[in-house]
Order: structure tokens, then C-alpha cells, then sequence
């Protein structure tokens, strides 16, 4: 079975000094107006990390008014986009500078692994950086040609003061992921982070600072999602609403956008992708990429492939070496290079994923492994894998965002993309085969916004990422994500002498 493996278990019990626990505001570190603060727990112990500034309604108030302030009246908007640019450029060098403190920052907030964030997820966010630094400077319009006796032109400006709603299991990736396009865009904005994670979202913004960013143009208010999230979105003089969460919360945002200002809304939403797995396909490499898919990250991933359909003539040997696998797969400290899989976020997910198990074993699905926590400190779970499943269960219909597979057979390619579909969701998807037509033929069936070929989870700052359905609406990553912090202004004049009715 999974082990807990904890390493230096000094790792464990030593929290390093958090320097910024304080609400961000128009370029400075204050206390909430209520003075009012909150616990950031370390889920490997369940210890306290430090308490944080709870923002609420006022601290939204004044945070926008600076943002606002930003963007109608300071530097920012104004900026070429080759200034702009370079000292995003400048914040991404601060960002390679400073990883150990923001890998360890994720670590001990959001229990991810340390190797992990430093050597690849906070290399990227300095990357995503980079990839909106590099466009600034081509925001154009169009020259067209009426066909009445005008001219005209477009030109692309930025949307105004932005609200980033960033979620726990990635938050500096989705820092960055929201930040950058935006900044490249011309807009300033308030962000608020996850209260489950809040230390490197607050970190960041201290970067922000030493890279130039002119004060109010970011600003970021940490608190609940009830006070500060709703005020967020219901606030009069935000002009858009950027969410990555639940697809409850999305509703709820949504509702709030349309009761205020009916300011722009783009919501990333939860997700139930399947990895379909055929008969031609390398038994390996198709178990690896299940694995990885559905526990990296610890199954805190919005396209986890939590619903793994494998044909039948492969199924047998599949599901044995998956198992073998699974139960060689090393749960502990995050900070110990050897282990491949940290805690859950908190308490709250940690019991929310160990119920849905419970569920899975009511309805009748086979454990095939796991379905415990590990050890007795923390919010550790074992890899879970559930088989002969049907599709009305709850595990195969619910984002579980947890390290929990639903494991199913099939026959036929038409029953694969049944099954593929038969969720409300539409995120993202997987397919394993060496067959070029089926890859085809299935690509353009299953109703989801990223489809992966032989691989899985493979991201880039030059890819749309968004869902279909209730998975959300609207692009991260790629020109699309620059794109939707913009807005497009026609201007029309008269040619020489030309009646202009």
C-alpha cells in the first residue's frame, strides 16, 4: 500500500518565517480595516503557518478605489507596451531569483511538491510572464474598408480595473496565469486569493513592487470567498471578474456580475475528464499517463483524469499493473524528494474526498486499492482506484478533485464517446492509441475544450486552456487570455467630401 514516507522529519515540524501576511493595497502591506485575521494551516500537521489579514467588503472598497485610480488617472494603461513589457520581464527574473521561498510558500500552504514547484511550476509562472511580456507590444487593431464612403479602424483597449478570483491547488501558477495577460493588456486589478492559500499570492505582490509595477495597478485582498469574493464581484467599479473554481461559486459570481454593472465574466470550472485508453495502445505508457493524470498534484487538478475507460482487450493486464503501481506510489512531506504525493489542501477537502470513497463503496463499485488516509498527522489519502463502475454513480459524476480513479470498461469506439460525454462537464479529455483515425474520430466527438493525444497535462503559455459546458467559458493561456482583458473600439470618419448619410 501507499507508505508515508516523511523524510527528514524535521521538514515536517519547521515552518520557515512568513514575511507578508498583510492585505496588499496601492503598493503597500496594511492591515484589514476590521483588523480582523485568519489561520493559514499547514495541511501536513495541521499546525498554524500565521495569521493573515481578513479583507472584507471595505478593504474591497478601497482597493479597487486604488486600482481604479490606476487605471483612469496613473502610468499603466498610458505605458507603451514595450514598457510594459520589460518590466514584466523584470518581475519574471525576481521570479527565478526568489523560487526556493515561493516553493516552499506552496508547499507548506497548499502541501504541493516542493521539487515539483521549484524546478517546474514556478520556472513556468516566470515563463507565463515572459509570454504576455512578449505580446505587449502587439496589441493592434485593424484598418477597414466600408462599404460606404468611410474609413475605419479598430482599436484594442484595455478592459479596466480587473477582479482575479485565483483558486488553492495552483496559486502561484494561477497568479500568473490571470496577472500576466492582464498587465500585458493595460489593465490594473485587485486579486483575491484562495484563503486556503494565500502566502504566495501576498509574496508575489511584494515582487510585484520591487519589478516597478506602479502602486494600485496590483493589488491583492485576502479573506473569504462569502465577504471579499462576493464584493469583489458585485463591486460597481470592477469591469470584469476572472474566476478559477468551483462551478457553484461560478454560478454565484455570475448572479453577482448581473445584479451590479453586468461587468465581463470568465470562469474556469470544475471538471470529470475521461482518459480513454485503447486495445492497440502501450500498456505502460497508458498506465503512467492514468497515474499521473488523476494523482498528480494529489488529484487537486481541474482535469484530473478521474474517469479512465479502457477497451476490453487490454482491461485485464491494465487494471493489474495500474494497482501494482498505485500501491507503490509514495505519500508524505512534500519536502522530501522521494515522495510523489503530499497532502490534501485541508481538512475540509480531505474529509469532502474521503466521503465521496465512502460513496464509492455504498454504491457497489469494487476498491480496487486504497480508500484510507495515511498516517495520523495531517490530510494524507491514499491512491484510490474503484472499478466495475456505473455511470450514475456519484464517483463517476462528481468532481471529486482528490486522488480517487473511476474505473471503467468498454467495447466499441461509439460506447467510448458515449461514456466520454455523459458528464456535465466539458474540460479536457485524453486518448491513448496508436490508430491515427481513432485519435481523429475521437478528437473532434468528446465535447471538451482540451484534448490530449498519447500524453496528458501537457500545458503551454501558447495554448488555449477553457472549458465547454459547465467546465466555464472563456480562455487562459494563449493570445485568447490577452484577448478577453481587451475591448474592441470602432472608429469611424468621413472621406473627403463624401455624404455622410
Amino acid at each position: 500500500m501507499a507508505a508515508l514516507n516523511n523524510g527528514d522529519s524535521a521538514s515536517v515540524n519547521k515552518l520557515p518565517s512568513v514575511k507578508f501576511t498583510k492585505l496588499f493595497i496601492n503598493g503597500e502591506f496594511q492591515d484589514s480595516v476590521s483588523g480582523k485575521t485568519f489561520e493559514s494551516i499547514d495541511p501536513r500537521t495541521g499546525d498554524v503557518i500565521a495569521r493573515i489579514s481578513e479583507g472584507d467588503k471595505e478593504d474591497v472598497d478601497i482597493a479597487v478605489r486604488a486600482a481604479r485610480y490606476a487605471f483612469d488617472f496613473g502610468p499603466w494603461p498610458r505605458m507603451s507596451g514595450a514598457d510594459r513589457g520589460k518590466i514584466l520581464m523584470k518581475w519574471a527574473e525576481l521570479i527565478d531569483e526568489h523560487a526556493e521561498e515561493l516553493a516552499t510558500l506552496d508547499a507548506i500552504d497548499a502541501g504541493k511538491l516542493y521539487h515539483i514547484c521549484k524546478n517546474l511550476e514556478v520556472p513556468a509562472a516566470a515563463n507565463t510572464l515572459r509570454y504576455y511580456a512578449g505580446a505587449a507590444d502587439k496589441v493592434h487593431g485593424e484598418v477597414l474598408k466600408m462599404s460606404r464612403q468611410f474609413h475605419a479602424y479598430t482599436l484594442l483597449e484595455p478592459v479596466g480595473v480587473v477582479g482575479h478570483i485565483t483558486p488553492w491547488n495552483f496559486p502561484n501558477t494561477m497568479f500568473y496565469i490571470k496577472v500576466a495577460p492582464s498587465l500585458a493588456a493595460g489593465c490594473t486589478m485587485v486579486v483575491k486569493p484562495a484563503e486556503q492559500t494565500p502566502l504566495s499570492a501576498l509574496y508575489n505582490a511584494h515582487l510585484a513592487k520591487l519589478a516597478g509595477i506602479p502602486d494600485g495597478v496590483v493589488n491583492v485582498v485576502t479573506g473569504f470567498g462569502p465577504t471579499a469574493g462576493a464584493a469583489l464581484s458585485s463591486h460597481m467599479d470592477v469591469d470584469k471578474v476572472s474566476f478559477t473554481g468551483s462551478t457553484q461559486t461560478g454560478r454565484e459570481i455570475m448572479q453577482a456580475a448581473a445584479k451590479s454593472n453586468l461587468k465581463q465574466v470568465s470562469l474556469e470550472l470544475g471538471g470529470k475528464s475521461p482518459l480513454i485508453i485503447f486495445d492497440d495502445a502501450d500498456i505502460d505508457k497508458a498506465v503512467e499517463l492514468a497515474l499521473i493524470g488523476i494523482l498528480y498534484n494529489k488529484g487537486e487538478v481541474c482535469v484530473a483524469s478521474s474517469r479512465v475507460f479502457v477497451q476490453e482487450g487490454i482491461y485485464d493486464e491494465f487494471e493489474k499493473k495500474l494497482v501494482e503501481k498505485a500501491k507503490a506510489w509514495v505519500v508524505g512531506d512534500p519536502f522530501d524528494p522521494k515522495v510523489q504525493q503530499g497532502p490534501q489542501v485541508d481538512k475540509e477537502q480531505f474529509e469532502k474526498i474521503l466521503s465521496y470513497i465512502e460513496h464509492g463503496k455504498r454504491e457497489g463499485a469494487t476498491l480496487l486499492t486504497g480508500g484510507k488516509t495515511v498516517g495520523n498527522k495531517g490530510y494524507f489519502i491514499e491512491p484510490t482506484i474503484f472499478s466495475d463502475i456505473k455511470e450514475d454513480m456519484l464517483i463517476a459524476q462528481d468532481e471529486i478533485f482528490g486522488p480517487v480513479m473511476a474505473l471503467k470498461k468498454f467495447k466499441t469506439i461509439d460506447e467510448a464517446i458515449k461514456s466520454a460525454n455523459n458528464t456535465k462537464y466539458g474540460l479536457a479529455a485524453g486518448i491513448v492509441t496508436k490508430n491515427l483515425d481513432t485519435a481523429n474520430t475521437l478528437s473532434r466527438s468528446i465535447r471538451a475544450g482540451t484534448v490530449w493525444i498519447n500524453c496528458y497535462l501537457a500545458f503551454g503559455d501558447d495554448v488555449p486552456f477553457g472549458g465547454y459546458k459547465m467546465s466555464g467559458f472563456g480562455k487562459d493561456h494563449g493570445l485568447e487570455a490577452l484577448h478577453k482583458y481587451l475591448q474592441v473600439k470602432s472608429v469611424v470618419t468621413p472621406l473627403y467630401n463624401s455624404p455622410w448619410l
